[in-house]
């Protein structure tokens, strides 16, 4: 039985994190991608660790949200949004969806203003 349960909690946990996408896919380095198949982004102008992009913001760049009780690991974290919502992050860059992408596999939001960019994952120095 623990077994059976263990394997669920991971399995939802695979679900409920993003993706990365090998670079094969979509011609790019790793990519990260949301449950669907969309292409993440960044904000320049958000904080560490805190989301800038909100209200009409928010509506052409709906934010990757985390359900409630996600835990975070591998670089992922959670943040808590002005409205209450939570939000994914990656090395503390809250991650977001843009609503002019699609299809997946479209980055039409990279470089969007010189401050949007496609989230991208970063390898791990040993």
């Amino acid at each position: 039985m623990k077994l059976q349960l263990r394997t669920v909690a991971a399995s939802v946990a695979i679900l409920l994190a993003p993706m990365v996408v090998s670079s094969n896919a979509f011609a790019a380095d790793d990519v990260l991608i949301d449950k669907s198949g969309m292409t993440l982004y960044t904000f320049d102008k958000d904080s560490k660790g805190q989301s800038n992009c909100n209200d009409g913001c928010a509506v052409k760049w709906p934010p990757f949200v985390a359900n409630q009780g996600a835990k975070a690991k591998s670089g992922y974290g959670v943040i808590k949004r002005d409205d209450g919502t939570q939000q994914w992050t990656y090395k503390n860059k809250p991650l977001y969806t843009w609503s002019g992408d699609i299809e997946q596999g479209d980055m039409n939001g990279d470089g969007l203003g010189g401050v949007w960019h496609v989230a991208k994952k970063v390898a791990s120095v040993y």
